[in-house]
C-alpha cells in the first residue's frame, strides 16, 4: 500500500451517504484499485491504485452513476477547489448532478439546486403531475394514462441510475427501490399515487442536496477568511498582488482594519489583532515585533509590516481545511458498524416487503392489490439513506465546528474516543506553563526593587538566554531605565559581571554568590525557600555586597487552572508528567492542584500512560508533539498542544492549535455532544421508519407518507447534525 499511486477527484452531486457508498462499491470493482475513500461532506474521492488502473474508466464509471467528477491536481492544495467554489462541469450522463457555485459556500445553498439538472427534472415532474390532475379532472377517461406519463417523466432518469448502480454492485439502491415501487403502483392501477411519490422523491432529493451543501459549506467557508489580495513591499514600494503568490520571506503591509493575508511574523508595528475568525477568541490580542500572526485574522488599530512564514497552500487555515477533509474520509467505528448494518438491513427490508405483499393474499385470502400496495410502501420506508448518513453528517459537522475553534481531530475514530476519555496526562513546559520563565519575585536589600531590576537588566542587556529575556521583559513592562554598561562579560558557570556609573555589578548564581561570602544565613534561607517553590534565583552584588535577589519561574498559563477545573468537573483524572526537577514540578502542581510525576525520561512517560491504561482508564496524552512522541503514541488519544506546527499536527491524533488548556476539555465535550447527536440521528431514522412501518401494515398510511418517511428522515437527520456547528461557549 505504501507504494500505491494516489488520485484525488472532486465529485459533484452527492446528496446522501448512499451516494458515496454507490461510488465506493463501483470504483472498488475496477481492476488495479486497492483502496477507495469517498467523503460526502468534502465532496471528494481519493483512490489508491497499483498504477495499472484506467483512470478514465474510473471517471466514466462515476459519471455513469450520475455524478460529475473532476480530477484534482496532485500538487495543488485540496482547498483551492473549495475556494473557487466547486463548480463542476456535467456530462450527458449526469442525471444526478448539480453544481455547487460560490453561493453554496458562502451561505446560500439551494439557489443553484433549483437551476440544476435535478432541479429542472423536479419542476418537470411537478408540472406533469399538475397537468395529469387537470387532464383527469377535465377528461376522466384519460386520467390513468396522464398519470403514467407523469410517472415516466420523473422515473426514467431514476431507473437509469438504478440500473447503472445495480450493474456496478449496488442492487439495493434507493433508486432501485423507488423504481420497483413506482412501477408496481402503476401495475396495480395506483398511477396517481405513483406520480405523486416520484415527484415527492425528487423534491426530497433536492432538499437533501441543499442540506448536504450546507454541511459541505461549513468547513469550506473558512477559505473565505483569507483575503484574495495582499500589499507586497519591494524596494521601499508597495503593490497589490494575489495572496496566493506570496513567497516565504517576503514582507507585506497590513493596514488597520484589513485582514492579514498570510501566516507570518511581525517585523515592525504593534496592534490589537482580532483572532476571533480563526480561534473564536472574543478579546483582541495585543501583538508586536517578533509575534506570530495567522492568515485570516484582522489587524486592529495600527499598520503592521509582516514577514511571510508560510505559502498560501501551507498557512494555518489551509492546513486546517486539508486536515479536516482528510479526517472526514476516515470512518468512525459507529459509522463502519452502521455501514455493515445497512448492508444486511436493505435486503432484509426488500424481503419483508415481498413477504407482506405475498403471504396475506396466499395464506389468509387478503386482497392482492391491497397487500402489494402495502409491500411497495414498505420498500420505500426501508431505504437506509437517513440511517447511513446519521453518523458521517454529525462527525463532519463536529470536525468543522472543532476546526473553527482550533480543535483539530484526525477522523471520526479519534472524535469518538475523545468522549470516552477518563484520564488526561499533561506535559508541563509549554502545555500547562507558558514555556518561558517570568520574573516572579524581586527581593531588594539596600536598594529599591526598581533599582535591583534596572541594574540586573543592564548586565543582561545583550543576552538571549531565556532567564535574561525574562528580566528584560520585566524591566520593559515596569518601565525601569536600563543605562549602558561597560566591561560586561560572562563568568562561565557563575553569571555576569560589568561596570555601570562607577559601580561594579555581579549577577551570580546562589552558589557563586555564596562562595564570595556575600550572603548571610538569613539570605541563604530566603533563597532556599524560593528554590522550594521551583524558582531560579539570581543574586545581584553591588561592589561585592548583596543588593538583592531576582527569582524566576516558568509560570502556569493564565487559563490553566480554569481549564483543569473543566476537566475535573467532567470527572476526568489529571496527572502532570514532566522531565523537570521534583521541586519545580511540585510547586506548579500545588498551584494548579493536580498530581505530579517529575524527573521523567520520554520512556517513563510512555510507561506511566501504559500503567493508567492497565488500570482501566481511557487516556489522552497532551504534549508538544516532539519529545512526547512515545507517550502520545501510547495513549488512546495523543493531543498536540499549541502553535499549529507541522510536527504537532503530524505526530498526534488531535491538536489544540491555540494552546489553551481549556480547549482539551472543550474537545472532550464536543465529542460527547457529537455522540449524543449521532444517537439522536439513529433514533430519528429508525423511529420514523418503525412508526410508518406499523401504520402502513395496519392500513393507515400509504405510498405518499412512505416516501416522506425516507426523505424527511434524511433531511431531519442532516439538519440535526448541523446543530453541532453552532458555537457553544
Amino acid at each position: 500500500m505504501a507504494e500505491a499511486a494516489r488520485a484525488k477527484y472532486k465529485v459533484g452531486g452527492m446528496d446522501c451517504a448512499s451516494c458515496a457508498a454507490k461510488i465506493d462499491t463501483a470504483v472498488r470493482r475496477i481492476a488495479g484499485v486497492e483502496e477507495v475513500s469517498v467523503s460526502l461532506t468534502a465532496g471528494t474521492m481519493t483512490i489508491s491504485h497499483d498504477g495499472t488502473s484506467d483512470l478514465k474508466a474510473i471517471e466514466k464509471k462515476v459519471t455513469g452513476l450520475g455524478y460529475s467528477v473532476v480530477a484534482m491536481p496532485a500538487k495543488a492544495p485540496d482547498h483551492d477547489h473549495a475556494a473557487q467554489g466547486h463548480s463542476h462541469g456535467h456530462t450527458d450522463h449526469d442525471h444526478h448532478g448539480h453544481t455547487h457555485s460560490e453561493k453554496d459556500i458562502t451561505g446560500v445553498p439551494g439557489h443553484d439546486h433549483v437551476q440544476s439538472r435535478k432541479g429542472r427534472l423536479t419542476i418537470a415532474a411537478g408540472a406533469a403531475l399538475a397537468a395529469a390532475y387537470a387532464a383527469g379532472h377535465l377528461m376522466p377517461a384519460i386520467a390513468s394514462y396522464a398519470f403514467v406519463a407523469a410517472v415516466l417523466i420523473g422515473l426514467v432518469p431514476i431507473a437509469r441510475r438504478a440500473i447503472t448502480a445495480a450493474l456496478s454492485g449496488t442492487p439495493f439502491s434507493i433508486e432501485m427501490l423507488m423504481t420497483i415501487a413506482a412501477v408496481g403502483a402503476v401495475i396495480i392501477d395506483a398511477g396517481e399515487e405513483a406520480a405523486a411519490v416520484v415527484f415527492l422523491f425528487l423534491v426530497g432529493e433536492l432538499l437533501e442536496g441543499v442540506a448536504a451543501g450546507r454541511a459541505r459549506a461549513s468547513i469550506q467557508s473558512l477559505t473565505a477568511l483569507v483575503p484574495k489580495n495582499a500589499l507586497l513591499e519591494e524596494n521601499g514600494q508597495t503593490r497589490e498582488v494575489p495572496a496566493e503568490t506570496l513567497a516565504v520571506g517576503s514582507t507585506i503591509l497590513v493596514r488597520p482594519g484589513d485582514r492579514i493575508s498570510a501566516d507570518g511574523v511581525i517585523v515592525s508595528g504593534e496592534s490589537a489583532i482580532d483572532e476571533a475568525p480563526v480561534t473564536g477568541e472574543s478579546v483582541p490580542v495585543r501583538k508586536g515585533t517578533d509575534d506570530t500572526v495567522f492568515a485570516g485574522t484582522v489587524n486592529g488599530d495600527a499598520a503592521l509590516r509582516i514577514k511571510v512564514t508560510a505559502a498560501s497552500a501551507d498557512n494555518t487555515i489551509a492546513r486546517v481545511i486539508k486536515l479536516v477533509e482528510e479526517a472526514q474520509e476516515s470512518k468512525a467505528p459507529t459509522e463502519r458498524f452502521i455501514d455493515r448494518f445497512s448492508r444486511y438491513y436493505t435486503p432484509g427490508v426488500v424481503a419483508a416487503a415481498a413477504l407482506v405483499a405475498i403471504i396475506p393474499p396466499l395464506l389468509f385470502d387478503g386482497a392482492w392489490d391491497e397487500w402489494i400496495y402495502k409491500g411497495l410502501a414498505i420498500l420505500l420506508i426501508g431505504c437506509p439513506c437517513a440511517l447511513v448518513i446519521s453518523t458521517p453528517a454529525a462527525i463532519a459537522a463536529s470536525l468543522s465546528a472543532g476546526a473553527r475553534r482550533g480543535l483539530l481531530m484526525k477522523g471520526g475514530a479519534v472524535l469518538e474516543t475523545l468522549g470516552k476519555v477518563t484520564a488526561v496526562a499533561l506535559d508541563k513546559t509549554g502545555t500547562l506553563t507558558e514555556g518561558k520563565p517570568r520574573v516572579t519575585d524581586i527581593v531588594p536589600f539596600e536598594l529599591t526593587g526598581a533599582q535591583v531590576l534596572s541594574r540586573t537588566a543592564v548586565l543582561e542587556r545583550n543576552s538571549s538566554h531565556p532567564l535574561a529575556l525574562a528580566i528584560l521583559d520585566r524591566a520593559k513592562s515596569d518601565k525601569v531605565p536600563v543605562p549602558p554598561a561597560f566591561e560586561v562579560e560572562a563568568i562561565p558557570g557563575k553569571g555576569m559581571t560589568g561596570r555601570v556609573g562607577g559601580e561594579r555589578l555581579d549577577l551570580l548564581s546562589p552558589s557563586a554568590a555564596r562562595a564570595t561570602g556575600a550572603l548571610t544565613a538569613e539570605q541563604d534561607e530566603r533563597i532556599a525557600a524560593l528554590n522550594e517553590q521551583g524558582k531560579s534565583v539570581s543574586v545581584l552584588l553591588v561592589d561585592g555586597k548583596a543588593a538583592g535577589f531576582i527569582a524566576m519561574r516558568d509560570e502556569p498559563r493564565g487559563d490553566a487552572k480554569a481549564g483543569l477545573k473543566m476537566l475535573t468537573d467532567a470527572g476526568v483524572r489529571i496527572v502532570m508528567l514532566t522531565g523537570d526537577n521534583e521541586s519545580t514540578a511540585k510547586a506548579i502542581g500545588e498551584q494548579l492542584g493536580i498530581d505530579v510525576r517529575a524527573e521523567l525520561m520520554p520512556g517513563d512517560k510512555q510507561r506511566i500512560v501504559g500503567e493508567l491504561k492497565r488500570e482501566g482508564f481511557i487516556v489522552a496524552k497532551v504534549g508538544d508533539g516532539i519529545n512526547d512522541a512515545p507517550a502520545l503514541a501510547a495513549a488512546d488519544v495523543g493531543i498536540a498542544m499549541g502553535g499549529g506546527t507541522d510536527v504537532a499536527l503530524e505526530t498526534a491524533d488531535a491538536a489544540v492549535l491555540h494552546g489553551r488548556v481549556g480547549d482539551v476539555a472543550a474537545m472532550i465535550e464536543l465529542s460527547k455532544r457529537t455522540m449524543r447527536n449521532i444517537f439522536e440521528n439513529i433514533a430519528i431514522a429508525l423511529g420514523l421508519k418503525a412508526v410508518f412501518l406499523v401504520t402502513t401494515v395496519i392500513g393507515l398510511t400509504g405510498l405518499w407518507p412512505a416516501i416522506l418517511a425516507d426523505t424527511g428522515a434524511t433531511v431531519l437527520v442532516t439538519l440535526n447534525a448541523l446543530r453541532l456547528l453552532r458555537p457553544v461557549r
